[in-house]
């Protein structure tokens, strides 16, 4: 016997003007979807995705900080982060 997953449906509140937007999707269901993939496939790990840290989070940022910092790639605008003696380079 052939068994399918079971599919989940679920809904959420859109305003007007997103609504709209959507109704010129071809595949909504399918953009959605990879729309919301993409989102937890690329969230930040210290923040999870919130955008904001704790307070708790925010005193271990300031310790990582003390040997690492943020700078911008030269080659291809990014801000990645670099350990005190790295020489990490862009390589695109």
């Amino acid at each position: 016997m052939s068994r399918t997953k079971k599919q989940e449906t679920i809904t959420f509140k859109v305003d007007e003007a997103l609504a709209e937007s959507l109704k010129q999707v071809p595949n909504r269901s399918e953009f959605i979807r990879n729309a919301i993939l993409t989102a937890l496939d690329n969230g930040c790990p210290l923040c999870q995705g919130t955008g904001i840290l704790s307070p708790e989070q925010r005193k271990h940022w300031a310790g990582f900080l003390d040997t690492h910092s943020l700078e911008k790639c030269d080659k291809c605008d990014a801000i990645h982060l670099v350990c005190e003696g790295d020489e990490i380079r862009c390589t695109h």
